[in-house]
Order: C-alpha cells, then structure tokens, then sequence
C-alpha cells in the first residue's frame, strides 16, 4: 500500500510530496511539529498534544492554518488513508514560503505537512532489560520549551549516544545537571524514593509524555519533586528511566557505562511503566 501525506491542501503520495524550496521551514527553521502516537488507530494525548503546538506556534508568532477540529480531521484522515492502526503522525507548521529574508515576510500562507507511519512492535527486552545513555554538554539554544524543526544539536546528540552503543544522550548543562535526552525526558529515583524530573523550564520541551507520568506518579502516590539533578546524583540514584510518546517510559540502567541501582530495571520505574499503558490503553 502506498504511503499517503497532506500538504497545505491536498492529499498526495508520499514520494511525491514536496514544500517549495524557499519555504521558511527549509530556510530557517521556522516552523514547529508534533509526534503524536496512534494506538488502535487512534491519538493518544491529543488535547495536550494540540495545546503545546499552539504554545509553540504562539511562541515564535506563527499562524495555525486551520482551527483544530478542521486538524483534527486532516490527523485523522492521513492515518486512515495510511491503515495506521499503530504508529505515528507527525505534523508540522512553517511560516510558508516567501524571497529569503531573515525578517517575517509581510505575507505568506503557512505550510502545513502531516505525515503518518505504522510502527514495528516494541522489542520487549527493550522494557525487560532497560537501556543505557551517555551525556553531553547540552548546547542548544535557550528556549528548548519551543517545539521548533530546529534540532540539529539533538540530531548530534543521537548520533553520538548511537556510536557509543547507548540509546540516548543525557544533556548536561553548564551548571553540570542533567536537562533532558536528545528526544526524551529524564527521571531519576532518589535512594529515599522520591520521583525527580527538570522543572518544565526553558530549559526542556515539556513532554506530552511526562506530563502525562506526572499525573500517573500522583495517582501513584509516589512524592514527586520537578528540579534540575547533577550528572553524579543521576548515578547514584536507587533508578532511573527516560519517556517520550516514541519511547513510551524505558528503564535507563547505566549512565556513561556507571550501573543504576544493580543494573537492573527498578521496581517502582516497572510500576509506573505499568500504569502508564494503562493510561494509554484508557485513551
């Protein structure tokens, strides 16, 4: 079955879908996307998903091209045409095409490209065994709470989490203390059981998924604290895992090769990794 993508209008193949070569998303990065998951064919967070992407379009003074019930449908339709029934689409919204000009162009129409994909299943040893990240110096820009395209020091990030063997990059801002991963958010349990994550600051993207955890780490009744960490408390916590609508939660089980608790995914992040398909399957 061929691959179906919208783009400002139309539905059209995939492999022929294009944006015109002065659109200001290719030029400058000047535009903003969403990854949202699709279970059983259908979004899962939504609402949150649709309120952090007119945050970021109000942050950087882009236009919606569409009032969201009119989104919705588009969403819906490129999953249906691409028998989604679990996976992603992923939209994104530019300030448009116009002459290159680093200023806003006094008028352009927005560029609106959604785009939907089947996912593999999950390797369950994935879960089961946990994975290991690395950190980085955190070198992006200051206002990483934008959802913007811009995301070539996260790119850089994955890359070199990948050639040394770990799943993701722990940023590491200047201060020494953890961020968030290249494209996830990180947690850490203390030794007195307290559930730490970064404040949702210009500092982090506040994850679809960790607002959602923080609503699950609550019904829980586990202590919650929102706080930066440093790269040694990390490594001396009880446990640790990282979450994203890709990811789902994953237990981290060493940073820069140092064990997390004994190596193994820990009992409460395994609770709390349950409780949060179950929000996922209550979607």
């Amino acid at each position: 079955m061929s691959r179906v993508a919208y783009v400002t209008g139309h539905y059209v193949p995939h492999r022929e879908a294009a944006v015109h070569i002065e659109d200001r998303g290719f030029q400058f990065a000047d535009g903003v996307y969403e990854v949202i998951a699709v279970k059983g064919g259908h979004l899962i967070d939504a609402e949150r998903h649709l309120a952090r992407l007119h945050r970021s379009l109000g942050e950087l003074r882009l236009t919606s091209p569409m009032a969201d019930a009119a989104l919705r449908v588009v969403l819906g339709e490129v999953i249906r045409r691409n028998a989604v029934d679990t996976g992603i689409v992923y939209l994104q919204i530019t300030r448009g095409t116009a002459p290159r000009d680093h200023a806003f162009p006094k008028a352009a129409t927005p560029t609106l490209v959604v785009t939907s994909r089947r996912a593999r299943p999950s390797d369950p040893r994935v879960a089961r065994d946990g994975v290991a990240v690395v950190t980085i110096p955190d070198i992006r820009w200051q206002r990483c709470d934008i959802k913007s395209v811009s995301l070539i020091a996260n790119v850089l990030g994955k890359q070199a989490a990948r050639e040394s063997g770990a799943f993701e990059a722990w940023q590491v801002d200047s201060d020494g203390r953890i961020t968030e991963g290249t494209s996830t958010n990180a947690w850490i349990i203390t030794r007195d059981g307290e559930v730490v994550t970064h404040a949702a600051d210009h500092a982090i993207l506040n994850g679809v998924t960790r607002l959602a955890l923080l609503d699950v780490v609550r019904r829980e009744g586990c202590r919650l604290v929102e706080r930066r960490f440093t790269v040694d408390e990390a490594k001396a916590a009880r446990e640790a895992f990282l979450t994203s609508t890709t990811a789902d939660l994953l237990p981290v089980v060493s940073i820069d090769g140092a064990p997390i608790g004994n190596g193994r995914p820990g009992l409460l992040t395994e609770r709390l990794r349950a409780a949060y398909l179950a929000h996922i399957a209550a979607e």
